[in-house]
């Protein structure tokens, strides 16, 4: 049996930049941290003496006799990709729930590769284990969306990642003094707006219209260096806040679909309550709402949006790792 332990995703700047139909034409790059909320895999290998070969818990459970039976895609395509054709159990379960905008889908792949691969005696490096789960999701399953989630579930930390057109992918970590560390993560709350979407779908709205938006886009992946050079300390933190919502009204610009009136209306109370920014998380279209907010401001904040929940989180470090391995059977 083996237990992997896969980070969410928080997105500051550039996001919709790595999606290949941008960097195809112009390099993307973002800049994110993984945060200590976790979508855990388990997977288990079973004697043979069992009625369904495959049995797959996730938000509805699965009892397959073939992998061509598997209706869950990523899964069906990783046990093809790893050729595994021996009985298994694969279970799921998550701190945040699914198409909230942290990047579960993605989180989700990774933790499944590592665990696979795990299974299996191979070993894989997290850029290959990043590379091979957004490849499943990209080109497998054509999906609309880009391959930062990847990355960033697979290494953990505060990071830019640069993407280029032969499709390789560039991690530096941001260098950043550890006061100013902690007080950029001391200045960040996030809240649930209660809508769910399909991410893809989202995206697949916003290549459409990418063309004639890639100025916009430009834009938003060039915020990636004036983010970094805050944290470095060359521009006071509280800018951040400004720039996230320079980045917000950017996005907006892109796809009607990327907000509504109850997450512009979550945006404006907290603004008003004393939060210096903020932006939404993911594609849009729903998930959570992130704000910049001075320390004291943020009571002033929290009762403002009282009525959505608040996520409490730390950044995380470790990115994507196996917590338990019992070689068993």
């Amino acid at each position: 049996m083996i237990i992997t332990r896969t980070p969410y995703r928080i997105s500051f700047c550039g996001g919709g930049t790595d999606l290949r139909s941008f960097y195809k034409k112009s390099y993307g790059s973002v800049i994110s941290t993984s945060i200590d909320k976790y979508l855990y895999v388990v997977v288990r290998k079973q004697i043979g003496l069992v009625e369904f070969k495959y049995r797959i818990n996730y938000s509805t459970v699965e009892f397959c006799k073939s992998v061509d039976e598997i209706k869950h895609p990523i899964v069906k395509e990783a046990l093809i990709f790893f050729g595994i054709d021996y009985p298994l159990e694969i279970t799921t379960f998550a701190d945040i729930p699914a198409s909230t905008g942290l990047g579960s889908s993605s989180a989700f792949a990774v933790g499944l590769i590592y665990a696979l691969a795990g299974l299996e005696g191979k070993l894989m490096t997290k850029y290959e284990v990043a590379t091979l789960a957004a490849k499943i999701e990209i080109d497998f399953l054509g999906r609309n969306i880009g391959k930062q989630d990847h990355f960033a579930s697979a290494y953990g930390g505060l990071n830019v990642f640069k993407f280029y057109k032969n499709e390789k992918v560039e991690i530096e970590p941001v260098i950043c003094a550890e006061d100013k560390f902690l007080n950029f993560q001391d200045s960040l709350m996030i809240f649930y707006t209660g809508l769910k979407r399909d991410a893809s779908d989202i995206l697949a709205k916003q290549i459409v219209s990418l063309e004639k938006k890639r100025s916009a886009m430009i834009k938003m992946r060039d915020q990636v260096e004036g983010l970094r050079k805050i944290l470095a300390g060359q521009e006071k933190l509280s800018n951040a806040g400004s720039l996230f919502s320079k980045g917000w009204n950017l996005k907006k610009s892109i796809a009607k679909e990327i907000s509504t009136n109850i997450i512009d209306d979550i945006y404006e109370k907290g603004i008003k309550a004393g939060a210096l920014g903020g932006k939404i998380l993911g594609a849009g279209g729903g998930g959570f709402l992130l704000f910049f907010v001075e320390t004291e401001k943020k009571a002033n904040v929290r009762n403002a949006l009282k009525e959505y929940f608040e996520v409490p989180f730390r950044f995380d470090t470790s990115g994507c790792r196996i917590t338990y391995f019992d070689r068993g059977i």
